[in-house]
């Protein structure tokens, strides 16, 4: 046993070294044959693994937090919210490289639906990756400042789905409107890509001041792109009012 348990731990076969024990007095015990204990044993490591897998490309993602779809309020979404989520929850943009917006005023579950598709998206086996809009500009202006851009947008390339949450809650200076604009542009029609945001496209000149990186920034994120319109009452005031509620009692 000891000597399996060491080649096992070599070969980096997790669930083989921590449940040979227990698959060997069940194969006695219910009298497996030679091919049943090893197809336990396999199937034991192969889920353990996806699972793993799962956990770390969550983790990977960064997230704020954790909500999954599933805990997403339906009835309390805006109404372009819920017409467009049995068809967002497919993924099938990720596999058709769309992009998608979610714009609207602040608490009217945004972040919480963009959060929840990147969760189901890791647990698909997508890769993912979660940035606030403003600490990514700062994270792309010090790359270049010390000659490693290219290899960061290398890195970002890897990603099947990106989401930039919060664009319009902080301006940018000039290079940082166009670091945006080229990280956005590049993903385009090669990746997707989920923003959110509280500003309408004809305010967005008001985070980029350029009238022309604007205009030519909405035309690349909104082609073949779902633009869903999240404006209405507040989901986050709703949850909060009912937990209040909940503490009453």
């Amino acid at each position: 046993m000891d000597q399996f348990i060491s080649y096992a731990k070599k070969l980096r076969l997790a669930y083989f070294a921590s449940n040979m024990d227990f698959h060997i007095k069940e194969a006695q015990a219910e009298n497996k044959s030679y091919e049943d204990f090893l197809l336990g044993l396999l199937q034991g490591e192969t889920e353990l693994r996806h699972q793993n897998g799962i956990t770390s490309r969550i983790r990977n993602a960064k997230f704020p937090y954790q909500k999954t779809l599933d805990a997403l309020d339906i009835k309390l979404l805006p109404k372009g919210a819920k017409d467009s989520f049995q068809n967002l929850r497919t993924l099938d943009f990720i596999k058709d490289k769309q992009n998608i917006i979610f714009a609207g005023n602040p608490g009217t579950g945004k972040t919480h639906y963009a959060i929840g598709l990147g969760i189901k998206a890791c647990i698909q086996g997508n890769s993912v990756y979660f940035a606030h809009v403003p600490n990514l500009i700062i994270e792309l202006k010090e790359a270049r400042n010390d000659l490693r851009l290219q290899r960061l947008k290398s890195k970002f390339d890897k990603y099947d789905l990106i989401i930039l949450d919060e664009l319009g809650y902080t301006s940018f200076d000039k290079e940082g409107a166009e670091l945006l604009f080229n990280f956005i542009s590049s993903r385009n029609e090669r990746a997707s890509t989920i923003i959110t945001t509280h500003l309408s496209f004809d305010r967005w000149n008001e985070v980029f001041h350029d009238e022309i990186i604007t205009a030519a920034l909405v035309d690349r994120v909104t082609h073949r792109s779902y633009v869903v319109n999240m404006s209405g009452n507040s989901y986050r005031l709703k949850e909060t009012v009912d937990f209040l509620k909940n503490t009453e009692h």
